[in-house]
Formats: structure tokens, C-alpha cells, sequence
């Protein structure tokens, strides 16, 4: 089969007209521009339409749509929905070409291309823009590729107006505009990407295997090693300085002529000068245990939800909620974080199973209910469809709870997760395959507990601002991108102010600005727009204010070109001659690949793509109309919902389980120099000669992939890299990571370590945490550390606290305090050690030396 006529097929010889999907732009300094070319090429021996729902991500905004075809490049404009649809269908009927893109969900978009004629190809662009920050100088980006199946809630009712598998609820209404049919495809996606962020970085890829390639200057290409991939997870770029002091440029302009100005105004807060011990937290877990959690996506959740555990302090109260059809809890209300809740919901959450439907309204009202000031950390790789009501009954429920959640996987309901992390001031990472979950899982938790700043407000000294958006300013977390966007009348310098609190302690910030008479950045006037527009969607008005609102919004969307839930981009080619067709076309729903990791998908991923497709008979192009017909065996056509609703009851209750430690996810081939590694020394003794390693081997699983540009391009390909479990360079560092992995493993609720030997257990778990951040120091962690840093924090916290019970024990208590100097990066902490330590003769001196220190520590560690 060659290239131009690869392809899926139906029964009846239609093909699928789709034939890839190309992705190409630039990552700058301050944004992305980003365009997905979409390829089609009608091989039948008629005109036909096609349909393909597709996703783009939920905080990009869509800047352009053309079509090119013959030859011929036609842009699109963007009308009042409904004028977009009947401008598209009349140039359909009179035989034009013809292409509309709708907006289903902020994340999920609509491309209906009709009278692509036979032996003809045809290109779509859809260009978007998104804003770009940096955190201590990485940046990350990602992609959806497909629009994966969503749980779909309620008994069918209402009239179809889409093209899905699914049929309407009353409670998602527009289920049959989501749920594209899953298939056997063929088409692929390739990329051509341009970075430059104005400094070397290093590009990585947990997602895929990549080609960089270093062009002038700071710029680099980014491709994928295979040339061509499937559209079956997300794809994931990070970019990364070596210089972590850096920083974008915190304002962004663009005036032209006499109209107004836009700015966009980012400021990454440091606020640990005015933090406090963290609070007492109330945290309430849900992880999903559904049926599209089989396979990989439950295990790292798990791991997930371990470590999450053993970041919480003695005197935090939690909860577990494990939800699918139904949900359950590890107790009936939260309860004391303490050593032996530790152990049981480590047990509990390892007899948690796979199975069942997406039901995720339950047990977020549950959890909002239980703990309304708390923090609710969700734990999902679910799509779910009616997103709108699970956040209104959040936001009903909540007083001042915060939502962090972490999405697992290649695909996830990521416009709600977003949403609810927004509206509540909680924040949300999405985990894609490869990616190291425990990383992502201890920045969400240090951010959870981080100082931030709360009822902001601006002033403007100098200069004017207008038209602020956000309207509502959000709190300021430490160390996250903050972003405010808005107008200027003229130009000007001056100063803007941000007065907030910190707790009950008053804030204020002051930056100079310049809004400068001339500015070529026409894409922050987009995102000024959208980020308006996102602000009155967000309102809940009724009545006549909401048909106000709605006109305000189409009026700014077309006057900015944006495409909105009110709004879509229509293009015509005018045809004329044999170019001209007669008749409505026959409508060819395009299908999508089942989500990479998805095992309920495993049978359908190995079928003989036989088919699949939709064929939409004629007429059917309107906005309602019958349900598609299925063009294959009824077996395969089943909507994507009803198999994800019918996966079965909830689990039996968790059985018992042996305890273990928390276990580093590492392939069998690493065991031995795991154990070379940790054999004897000065935790051997202590730690009964490498037990901890044992038993970390004994359970261990492969990691996923991932891949470094060390030399630029990606050494192996990412079938042989999945197939060994883990990358060449994961393979290295593992021999050094692993027994620091296992030593953490077993720290205690309490932030210490249990230990042996003579003395009062105060002593002994002393002594044993000093030796364990000894060698945690050895292996280059301290409490700066990315990873590792905040179970270093809660163990210096600890033998503080633990300090003044060591009187007895006057060298232990050197050598626990000056460890914990060793490894506490922070003044304030270095303080309070210095202070606890002043009765201590053999520390009196040493504390400002840390060569000297050192060597006093190691020889008090061997006595």
C-alpha cells in the first residue's frame, strides 16, 4: 500500500479521508504559535464531507483557520456561531468548498471540511497562541492529540446535533458533539517545531522520542526521531535552562497608532522571607479507580498517593475517597496523620482495583462537604462529560477548600481539572507516560503548603491600566508565574502596585513599567482578549444579563478573531466549472485512536482495521438529525460510553496487605548495583545490612521511558527503549538514586527514622535521622533538593523539635544538629539550629565552617 492511499477503510470501501496531521510554530520567550495542519485527500469517485473532532489545549486561543486546496490558500473569519454554520452549509449546498471549526468544550474542537472532491487534497490550518512562563528557568509544553472517551452520565434524551458515538444526556447535553468513534487509524502526526527562549536550553521529551537539532543562536528544531507518530497521548516538550536564575522578561507590549495599548505584566513572587511554619492541613485524597485507570495509569497513581502520604505532617487529618461507579473511603471522616494511619492507608490503597464508570461528581461533593477549608488533592485519568456540573457542586459545597490535581496518563478531562484548580486557587499537573510521578507529586504538595498571597488588589502610579483581566485576581503563590494583562490608554513610565495579604500580614509589591507608544506583540493583544472573554464566561448570569454578556463576547471575539463557545471560523472557496459540485456530499466521520495505556481498548488496538468510521448519510450535515450509522459489525460500534459505564459495580472492600516501604519503581536489571551500592556502611548496621534495599528489589516494577537530548538526538527508538522498561540514561543514574529512594522510603510519619541500639527512643531516632541525612548528604540531597528537598525539610523540623530531649545524650545531639545544619540550605532554619545548639561545646565554632563540621559529624557518626 503506498502512502497516498495508506488509510482506513470501511466495509462498503469509504475511506477515511484524514491522511495525517502536522504540527509546526515557534516557542518564543513569552509565547507559543502554534499550527496543526490537518491532511485530507478524497480518493472515492464522489464529493464528500469530512468530520474529525480533535483537541487543542484548553489555554491556547485560536488566532487563525484557512484552507488550501487546488493550489489555493483561503483564510478564514470568525462569525456568531450559528452565522458560521448556515454561511458553511449554503456553500456546501451551492457546491462551493467549504470548511467550519466550533468549539465544543475549551479543550475540544469540531473541523467540518465539505466538498472535498475526488482525487483532490486539501489542507486545514488551525493556528493558536499560548502564553509561556518559566519557573526558575524550565518550560513546559504540551499538546492533546485526541479527544479520548469520557463517561457520559444519564439516560439518552434530547435530539442529536452532532456527529459522536454518544447520544445526549440531560446532563451533557452535547455528548454526541464529544465522542469522536474509536478505531483502527492510520494517519499520524509529525512535527516541525522552531524554540527559542532567548538562552540555551535542553529539550527533553517524556512523551515521545525526539530529534533536536541546533540551528543559530539560541535556536534549536525539535522532530520526532520516527518521522511520523500516533495521535494516541498527549505530546510533551520541556525546555530547560542550566541557568536557573533566569527569568522572562516580566512585561509585554503591543500599541499601534493612536489606539489603546495592551500589557502583559508577569511576576514570579519569592515569599519565603515571610513564611511561617505551614499550617495544620486538612487533605482530603481521591483517586480514581475506574475502568480506563486498568493498565498503567492505577499503579502510578498508587505511587502517587503513597508518596502524597508521606509529605503530610503529624497533625494533618486525611482521608482517602476511591471512586469509579460508586466510591468508597479509607475512613467514614478524616482522621490524625500518624504512624499507624500511615501503615493502614498504605494497605488500603494497595488493594485498590480497576473497574466501572468515571463517577466523579459523588465523591468530589463528598470531599468538598467533609473538608470545605481543606485541600482536596484528585488523583484521575478520567474524561468525563459533564464537567460543568461537577464544578458547580465544587464551588457549592467548598468555603475555602483548594483543588490540586494531578491528571494521569495520555488523556484526561485536563479544561476541568484547570478549571476547578482556578476557581479554587489550587493548581493541577498533568503525569504523562514516562514521566516520573514523585517529582510532580512533591512540587504540587510544597506549592499546596507554599505562602501566597490573598485579596489582591492594583494600583496604577504614572501610568493608567483598564480592562484588567483577570477581573478577579487570583492569590499569588510563591515561585508560580503570576499574570495580570490589561490596557493602557497612553503611553507612559510609571509604577504598579499589588496589595494583598499573607496571612494577616499586609503585602505589597512594587514593579516600574514602561507602556511604550510603539509595540509590535499583536499576540498579547489575543491573549488579553481571551483571557477577558474566559472572565465573562466564567460569570453566572441570568435573564437579560446573559444575553448581554453573550453579545459582549461574540463583539470582542469577532473584532479580535477568536474562537469561543458563541463564536466559530468559517472559510469559503468559491468554485466554479467541473470544480463545482452538485448534490450534498456523503459525510465521513473521522475516527480516532484508543488512548495509549488504555487496557479496556486492548482487544480493539490488535483488530484488523476493518472499520470504524461513521458514514453520515446525505442530508445529515444539519445541526440535528438522526444518529449516525455504523458502517462495521455492531460489536465494534459501540459508543465509547456505554462501555465505560458498563464495567461493573464497585470493588469489595481492600483486603489486608502486608505493609512495606514506599518502593522506587526500578527494573529487576538494576538490582545488583543497587545492592553493591548499599552493602555495609553506616547504615548497615543501623538498618539491618541493607534490608531496606531487599525488600525495595523484591516488589520492584519497570520504570516507563524517558529520553534526554544529551547528544541532540535520541539514541534508540522508543519501541526498543519500552521494550527494556527504561531509558540508557535512567539506567545510569539508577544505581545512584535507588538507595536514596529506599532510605526515604522508610522515614517515619513523625519525619524521622526508627532506630536501634542504646539509649531512650528519642535517642535512638535521633541518631538514626542524622545518619540517614548523612547519607541522603552523601548522595547530594539536601533540603534545596527538587525532588527530595521537603522530606529533608520535615526531618530537620523534626530533630528540632527532638532537640531538647537529647540532654542526656550530648553527642548525639551534635551530631543530629550539625547534619541537619549540613543539609538545611535556608538562614531561618541555619537560625534556629545555631540557637538549639548553643549549650553544645563540640558544636560552638564549627557551625560557621562547614569543612570543619563535616569531618565532626563523620567522626561522631562512626563512634
Amino acid at each position: 500500500m503506498t502512502k497516498e492511499h495508506a488509510g482506513l477503510f470501511t466495509r462498503e470501501g469509504a475511506q477515511v479521508p484524514l491522511q495525517g496531521v502536522e504540527v509546526t510554530g515557534e516557542l518564543l520567550g513569552g509565547h507559543a504559535r502554534v499550527r496543526v495542519r490537518q491532511r485530507y485527500r478524497n480518493d472515492e469517485p464522489r464529493p464528500i464531507e469530512a468530520v474529525y473532532t480533535f483537541p487543542l489545549p484548553s489555554d491556547g486561543t485560536l488566532s487563525a483557520f484557512s484552507m488550501t486546496c487546488a493550489g489555493r490558500r483561503v483564510e478564514g473569519i470568525v462569525k456568531e456561531r450559528e452565522e458560521a454554520f448556515r454561511a458553511y452549509d449554503d456553500a456546501v449546498t451551492a457546491g462551493h468548498g467549504a470548511a467550519l471549526l466550533d468549539e465544543e468544550r475549551s479543550n475540544v474542537f469540531t473541523a467540518q471540511v465539505g466538498n472535498l472532491l475526488p482525487n483532490e487534497e486539501t489542507i486545514v490550518e488551525v493556528e493558536f497562541l499560548q502564553a509561556v512562563t518559566a519557573e526558575e528557568g524550565s518550560v513546559r509544553w504540551m499538546l492533546p492529540t485526541l479527544v479520548a472517551p469520557r463517561y457520559i452520565p444519564g439516560k439518552p434524551a434530547g435530539d442529536r446535533t452532532g456527529h459522536g458515538s454518544a447520544e445526549p444526556t440531560p446532563r451533557v447535553p452535547d455528548a454526541d458533539r464529544i465522542s469522536p468513534p474509536i478505531g483502527q487509524v492510520q494517519y499520524g502526526l509529525r512535527m516541525d517545531l522552531l524554540v527559542d527562549l532567548g538562552r540555551e536550553v535542553i529539550v527533553e521529551s517524556p512523551s515521545h522520542a525526539i530529534t533536536v537539532t541546533r540551528e543559530s543562536g539560541t535556536r534549536a528544531r525539535v522532530s520526532f526521531s520516527r518521522g511520523e507518530v500516533s495521535l494516541d497521548r498527549d505530546l510533551v516538550l520541556s525546555l530547560r535552562s542550566s541557568d536557573t536564575s533566569a527569568v522572562f522578561t516580566p512585561l509585554a507590549t503591543h500599541r499601534k497608532g493612536d489606539k489603546p495599548g495592551t500589557f502583559a505584566l508577569t511576576v514570579v513572587p519569592d515569599l519565603l522571607g515571610m513564611a511561617s511554619a505551614p499550617p495544620k492541613q486538612e487533605v482530603i485524597f481521591l483517586v480514581d479507580v475506574s475502568g480506563s485507570m486498568d493498565g498503567d495509569s492505577l499503579p502510578q497513581a498508587q505511587a502517587a498517593l503513597r508518596l502524597c502520604l508521606r509529605h503530610l505532617r503529624e497533625g494533618d487529618r486525611f482521608n482517602v475517597i476511591a471512586f469509579e461507579s460508586s466510591f468508597h473511603s479509607f475512613q467514614p471522616l478524616p482522621v490524625p496523620f500518624t504512624q499507624r494511619m500511615l501503615e493502614e492507608a498504605d494497605r488500603w490503597v494497595a488493594a485498590l482495583r480497576a473497574g466501572g464508570g468515571t463517577e466523579l461528581l459523588g465523591p468530589m461533593q463528598t470531599a468538598a462537604r467533609t473538608a470545605p477549608d481543606g485541600v482536596l488533592v484528585l488523583l484521575t485519568d478520567g474524561q468525563v462529560g459533564n464537567e460543568d456540573e461537577i464544578l458547580r457542586a465544587v464551588l457549592a459545597e467548598r468555603k475555602s477548600a483548594r483543588v490540586y490535581s494531578f491528571g494521569i496518563g495520555t488523556n484526561v478531562s485536563d479544561a476541568l481539572l484547570r478549571d476547578m484548580a482556578k476557581q479554587t486557587g489550587g493548581d493541577v499537573e498533568f503525569i504523562h507516560p514516562g514521566e516520573r510521578i514523585d517529582d510532580k507529586v512533591v512540587a504540587q504538595f510544597s506549592r499546596a503548603l507554599a505562602p501566597r498571597i490573598t485579596e489582591l488588589q492594583v494600583y496604577f502610579d504614572g501610568v493608567e491600566g483598564a480592562e484588567l483581566a483577570p477581573g478577579e485576581l487570583p492569590p499569588m503563590v510563591d515561585g508560580m508565574p503570576w499574570t495580570l494583562l490589561g490596557r493602557y490608554p497612553t503611553p507612559g513610565t510609571g509604577k504598579v502596585t499589588l496589595r494583598g495579604r499573607s496571612g494577616r500580614e499586609p503585602f505589597a509589591l512594587t514593579i516600574r513599567v514602561d507602556f511604550p507608544a510603539e509595540s509590535d506583540r499583536p499576540a498579547v493583544e489575543k491573549l488579553w482578549a481571551a483571557e477577558r472573554i474566559k472572565g465573562w464566561e466564567a460569570a453566572s448570569l441570568t435573564g437579560r444579563r446573559a444575553d448581554s454578556m453573550k453579545k459582549r463576547i461574540v463583539e470582542l471575539a469577532v473584532e479580535h478573531q477568536i474562537v469561543t463557545r458563541y463564536t466559530s471560523f468559517v472559510v469559503v472557496e468559491e468554485r466554479t466549472g467541473d470544480r463545482r459540485a452538485s448534490g450534498q456530499p456523503e459525510t465521513r466521520v473521522v475516527p480516532v485512536n484508543a488512548p495509549a495505556g488504555w487496557a479496556m481498548f486492548g482487544t480493539q488496538k490488535h483488530e484488523e482495521a476493518e472499520v470504524a468510521p461513521i458514514i453520515q448519510r446525505p442530508g445529515a450535515r444539519s445541526r440535528g438529525g438522526s444518529a449516525p450509522v455504523a458502517a462495521g459489525p455492531p460489536s465494534r460500534q459501540a459508543p465509547a460510553h456505554a462501555v465505560m459505564a458498563s464495567a461493573g459495580g464497585p470493588p469489595p472492600p481492600p483486603a489486608p496487605a502486608p505493609a512495606a516501604p514506599l518502593r522506587k519503581l526500578v527494573s529487576t536489571a538494576q538490582a545488583p548495583d543497587m545492592a553493591k551500592k548499599k552493602k555495609g556502611g553506616l547504615l548497615g548496621g543501623l538498618f539491618g545490612g541493607g534490608s531496606a534495599e531487599k525488600s525495595v528489589m523484591k516488589e520492584s516494577k519497570m520504570e516507563p521511558p524517558s529520553y534526554s537530548d544529551d547528544d541532540d538526538t535520541y539514541a534508540d527508538g522508543l519501541a526498543s527503549e519500552q521494550e527494556e522498561g527504561f531509558s540508557a540514561s535512567a539506567r545510569d543514574a539508577a544505581p545512584q538514586e535507588a538507595g536514596a529512594e529506599a532510605l526515604l522510603g522508610r522515614q517515619l510519619a513523625n519525619g524521622l527514622w526508627a532506630g536501634t541500639g542504646p539509649g531512650p527512643e528519642p535517642v535512638q531516632q535521633a541518631r538514626a535521622t542524622a545518619l540517614a541525612l548523612l547519607e541522603l548528604l552523601r548522595e547530594g540531597i539536601t533540603s534545596s533538593h527538587a525532588l527530595h528537598g521537603a522530606q529533608v525539610k520535615k526531618a530537620v523540623e523534626a530533630l528540632l523539635t527532638l532537640a531538647a530531649q537529647l540532654t542526656g545524650a550530648p553527642e548525639v545531639a551534635e551530631l543530629a544538629l550539625g547534619v541537619a545544619w549540613l543539609v538545611a540550605a535556608g538562614p531561618r532554619t541555619r537560625g534556629r539550629i545555631e540557637q538549639a545548639a548553643r549549650p553544645l561545646a563540640g558544636l560552638n565554632g564549627r557551625l560557621g565552617n562547614d569543612a570543619e563540621l563535616r569531618q565532626h559529624v563523620d567522626t561522631l557518626a562512626t563512634r
